[in-house]
């Protein structure tokens, strides 16, 4: 008899002591993701990587809002949207711990404003967005001028207007150039 508590002895806790005390996950663990809103530009590169549906985006052009919404409950801790991030907006955390008592409680959302069209005033893009694109060109030396600005700042139709105008006024004067 004695001999068997020697060998327990040696062994150790065979379990954890969890849930009275935290669980060690190891590293590289997929835990539950979380989104920075304030790093986060609304590009919805995450809705679009993700497999199982969890990530969502609603744009509400009438109220200028784009919604973004994570279902936990639909997540498959891939980490497909960690990847994709261009902003590093959305990290897997240690936290495995998602029960709630009510389903509703596993959506998280946010909500972003959209950018109005400089040329028709419609909202287009999230401002984030184009405030982030034109920030990456600054970056890269291109010099943004009023025209290539109000280019960033407009929507697709009125870029393709403003796209078709300048190349018939270029047209234009080339063929004044050759006569």
């Amino acid at each position: 008899m004695f001999k068997l508590f020697k060998i327990i002895a040696k062994a150790g806790e065979p379990t954890t002591k969890y849930p009275f005390a935290p669980f060690p996950v190891s590293p590289g663990f997929r835990g539950k993701p979380e989104l920075n809103a304030r790093q986060c530009i609304a590009c919805a590169a995450c809705a679009q990587a993700c497999p199982a549906g969890a990530l969502t985006m609603q744009t509400d052009s009438r109220a200028g809002r784009r919604e973004w919404a994570l279902n936990l409950g639909r997540c498959i801790f891939c980490g497909r949207c960690e990847e994709v991030c261009p902003t590093r907006a959305i990290q897997l955390t240690q936290e495995f711990e998602l029960a709630v008592a009510c389903k509703d409680d596993l959506i998280q959302r946010a909500s972003f404003r959209l950018e109005n069209c400089a040329c028709c005033g419609k909202p287009f893009a999230p401002l984030k967005e184009v405030h982030h694109v034109m920030d990456l060109l600054r970056q890269s030396g291109l010099h943004l001028d009023d025209t290539l600005r109000g280019l960033y700042a407009a929507c697709p139709e009125c870029k393709r207007k403003q796209t078709i105008e300048r190349d018939v006024l270029t047209r234009s004067r080339r063929e004044e150039v050759q006569a």
